[in-house]
């Protein structure tokens, strides 16, 4: 994990103004805003990674509520079109999500069903995934 976190680390784009590293208290506003709590490995993306801009995928963020990337209203929207309610989505992709069940593994939702075999973990997704896009 330290290592992946380390390795979008080094290849975030620099940008005018960059994305925030959220507090622990931010993921308690965001678990009780979507009412499920948050997979442990999504917990320390986002307390350690979810400021990299990376490639073309923009995964979710927790620390600014007006960005298209905040995950209660990207979760939102998801589970509003059909995603399953225990699922929390990760990433949108055009009309369809990358999302994380509560076992910890990556599912590709599109077209109100789950596409192949599940990512084993978020770690796993972000080396096959994001880091390839």
């Amino acid at each position: 994990m330290n290592e992946i976190i380390d390795r979008l680390q080094e290849l975030s784009e620099s940008v005018p103004v960059p994305l925030e590293l959220p507090t622990f208290e931010q993921l308690v506003e965001v678990e009780e805003q979507i009412l499920i709590p948050l997979p442990n490995d999504l917990k320390e993306y986002l307390l350690y990674g979810s400021n990299v801009i990376h490639g073309a995928l923009e995964p979710v963020t927790v620390t600014d509520p007006y960005s298209h990337t905040f995950l209660p209203e990207v979760t939102c929207y998801a589970w509003s079109i059909g995603l399953p309610r225990e699922m929390i989505a990760i990433c949108q992709q055009g009309d369809s999500y990358y999302c994380m069940d509560q076992e910890g593994q990556v599912h590709l939702w599109q077209d109100g069903d789950y596409q192949d075999e599940p990512w084993e973990s978020l770690w796993q997704w972000i080396e096959d995934v994001w880091l390839q896009s």
